[in-house]
């Protein structure tokens, strides 16, 4: 995976040295000498990772990272802070200044190629997220997600993957205040710990004895319940190799040991928060799905959905071939209780109009508000006895019930006209069979009301 980096160093054989290595490496490289050009080439160009020095003149680094975590524009660009400074305050004022990763000079080129490929892939994800969201609030589905927005870390949990207990117990001890930790040994093939879809960060020992961690790894990540969740690993100095496989095996941060507290307490909060939004933009992108798909009223599906979903049920694609019923149903003479109690007063008609539509159908059958005061249900695998014992369960239970509404101290009564259709050789497309139940709605409403019409007998009467 290729990606734009921005390196940013005031010393120009620096530059050059990182610019060659990454080149090497297939990656588009952007520099600059000092913060205030970092900034401007940010704004300009929006890199996908930005490499930054820390002991820089003027504006170092630690506030280049800020500015950058300030601006919503490039808020949410990794950034990898680069020194000679090793000390862990260090790198811990780095990632409290908002930024992913810390090294220290001189660079060793495989972590460094396994952190950028690494953060690259964590901010396409990202973007994708954030590109659907931001078509849903093109549609005026407003989710207030600006980036003053603070994540909040209450209540987070985190699952330790660590055999050797003194270290268990000691890394517990760090992170008291931050997370509930579990504790899970390893068995001999697998995690045995239950829900692992429930937590907010994995922190892995790639020295366990029983099982081998960077296998671990590779089944954390490529579960369905699990691939989502960050994982932190413990790596030893000394063993570089495991560090670059568990990268590129999907880790998404690590920690060398002897493990600083601060380090890691920096890092975990960094990766908890960075789940937590990425949680919170799936939740806002399937939000915008539903409320495309339904009716802001009621809550049923809307019409383009019903127009979709049936079109799909009756393709010459769909294999099944099944028999579908549609009932179109209207409410009757609607217009007089807006005229009479306002428009209110009928918004909450229909939503009661449809929760009762909700109780009676089935699983497979698919409710939606047609417009106005007109519903669809659609029953695919059914029987017309069904169909039209259904029809008339619902037409009752419109018309045995009044309606309260706030607007009258008295219960209203609400009837309901039902048109019945069934797909086949008259109907064979969705278009067809939504036009015979309109018709057979309309035969109900001229014999009186308050029935069930059908367009066509079945075959069996």
């Amino acid at each position: 995976m290729t990606a734009r980096v921005l390196v940013v160093d005031d010393v120009i054989q620096n530059v050059k040295l990182l610019e060659a290595k990454l080149t090497s490496e297939y990656f588009d490289v952007l520099t600059a000498l000092n913060g205030e050009d970092a900034l401007e080439i940010i704004a300009r160009e929006r890199p996908d990772i930005v490499l930054l020095d820390v002991m820089m003149p003027g504006m170092d680094g630690f506030e280049v990272c800020r500015r950058i975590r300030a601006n919503e524009k490039s808020a949410h660009i990794p950034v990898i802070m680069v020194t000679a400074l090793d000390q862990s305050k260090d790198r811990v004022a780095g990632l409290e200044a908002g930024a992913d990763d810390f090294l220290t000079k001189p660079i060793r080129d495989l972590p460094l190629f396994a952190r950028v490929r690494s953060l690259v892939r964590l901010k396409v994800l990202m973007d994708e997220l954030r590109m659907r969201e931001a078509t849903g609030e093109d549609f005026g589905i407003n989710m207030d997600n600006g980036i003053n927005n603070q994540i909040s870390l209450e209540g987070a949990r985190v699952l330790l993957i660590e055999d050797y207990t003194r270290v268990a117990e000691r890394i517990s001890r760090y992170m008291e205040g931050l997370a509930v930790i579990d504790i899970d040994g390893g068995s001999l093939d697998t995690v045995s710990s239950p829900d692992l879809e429930n937590y907010d960060l994995f922190i892995l020992s790639l020295g366990l004895d029983k099982i081998d961690g960077l296998r671990l790894c590779s089944q954390l990540r490529s579960s369905e319940h699990t691939r989502r969740i960050p994982i932190l690993v413990l790596v030893d100095e000394d063993h570089p190799d495991q560090l670059i496989k568990s990268m590129e095996l999907g880790a998404t941060d690590y920690i060398t040991r002897p493990i600083d507290k601060n380090e890691l307490l920096a890092r975990a909060r960094s990766q908890i928060r960075q789940k937590r939004y990425a949680d919170r933009l799936r939740h806002n992108m399937q939000k915008s799905i539903e409320m495309a798909m339904t009716d802001a009223v009621t809550g049923l599906y809307n019409r383009h959905f019903l127009s979709t979903h049936l079109d799909n049920l009756m393709s010459v694609e769909n294999n099944n071939h099944k028999t579908v019923f549609l009932l179109m149903l209207d409410i009757d003479k609607f217009k007089r209780v807006n005229d009479s109690y306002g428009h209110a007063a009928g918004d909450e008609v229909l939503v009661e109009f449809a929760r009762r539509i909700s109780n009676n159908i089935r699983n497979i059958d698919l409710a939606a508000r047609y417009g106005g005061e007109e519903f669809v249900v659609v029953m695919p695998e059914s029987n017309f006895e069904h169909a039209y014992y259904f029809a008339e369960r619902l037409r009752m239970a419109i018309a045995d019930q009044p309606f309260s509404i706030t607007a009258s101290d008295q219960p209203i009564t609400v009837t309901v006209s039902i048109g019945l259709a069934l797909s086949g050789d008259k109907n064979s497309s969705s278009a067809a069979l939504l036009a015979a139940a309109d018709t057979a709605l309309y035969q109900a409403k001229e014999n009186g009301r308050n029935q069930v019409c059908c367009c066509e007998k079945s075959p069996a009467e």
